[in-house]
């Protein structure tokens, strides 16, 4: 199994948090789609490279965990990481402190193909994403 991981590093900004100065809690899947997109570059397959190949790639499961808060200000590492890619996409996800290193919180999306021409769904992945994946792995 490929194990492609991508980390970005996102500072929460003034706009994400409430009067407590803590991020609010449906940001954190804007922070996971920023580290999802890092990941998806790697193995060249990222949303336009997705609809170039003809298939449409929904959300559809998101799980979060939130350990602690994230705060205005505060530098905070995303790690994305490939968990399966043969029938769906699912990754998991780590919000880390960029300073201490301590975890804020955790969770997985699911996404599946759809034929964007049918609107079938794949069950499997289609041949573009294992070879694409093939390739990032090799280098």
């Amino acid at each position: 199994m490929h194990k492609l991981s991508a980390t970005v590093t996102v500072e929460v900004p003034f706009h994400d948090v409430d009067a407590m100065n803590v991020a609010w809690h449906g940001h954190y899947i804007k922070y996971f789609e920023i580290a999802r997109c890092a990941l998806l570059r790697m193995f060249n397959y990222d949303y336009p490279q997705m609809k170039a190949s003809g298939y449409l790639w929904p959300v559809v499961e998101c799980h979060l965990k939130y350990v602690r808060p994230a705060l205005y200000a505060q530098q905070l590492n995303i790690a994305a990481t490939l968990l399966e890619y043969e029938n769906r996409i699912k990754i998991g996800y780590e919000i880390t402190d960029a300073t201490s290193g301590e975890r804020l919180t955790k969770g997985h999306t699911v996404q599946l193909a759809i034929d964007a021409n049918t609107l079938e769904l794949q069950f499997v992945s289609p041949p573009v994403v294992l070879a694409n994946l093939e390739t990032a792995c090799k280098s």
